[in-house]
């Protein structure tokens, strides 16, 4: 079962529920909960008040919409998020789904409270046959899986 639920932090705003535009769209637009300004050369993180249930064999991508180039001159910093099922309701911030966006423009970038900044696409993987997580749990939240690993021989 996958969903998208309300963290608790943002019980009392207008949190908008992820929405697919067209029947054939593959991602459900993502909105910022908050008005916030982005100044040039500057990263923010875009706060949607969500979290994702999703099955253990599946990962949620979230990807820039395609106007926020074009039109604001933002982009996301990291590319491609990559919300893993362990992210949900983990204890550094119950799996909020936030979207950093950078500002490569010349001028203040304005992002609106309901704007829908991105969109989130439900993906299944598979695993390798001699696959080993380092960790058994997720151990908190963004950034909680940047750590240095062993040297493993293949």
């Amino acid at each position: 079962m996958r969903k998208f639920e309300i963290v608790q932090a943002y019980k009392d705003y207008d949190v908008l529920a992820p929405r697919r535009a067209t029947k054939h769209s593959a991602g459900y637009d993502l909105a910022s909960v908050e008005d916030i300004v982005i100044k040039p050369g500057e990263i923010k993180m875009i706060p949607t008040g969500l979290k994702a249930l999703i099955p253990d064999n599946e990962v949620l991508f979230i990807y820039p919409r395609s106007s926020l180039g074009l039109k604001k001159g933002l982009m996301m910093s990291n590319g491609v998020g990559v919300v893993d099922a362990d992210y949900y309701n983990n204890e550094n911030n119950e799996g909020h789904i936030m979207v950093p966006l950078y500002n490569f423009s010349k001028e203040n970038a304005s992002v609106e409270k309901g704007e829908r900044v991105a969109q989130g696409v439900f993906v299944g993987f598979q695993k390798t046959i001699d696959d080993d997580p380092e960790h058994k749990q997720r151990l908190g939240g963004f950034g909680s899986s940047d750590k240095k690993v062993e040297k493993i021989k293949l």
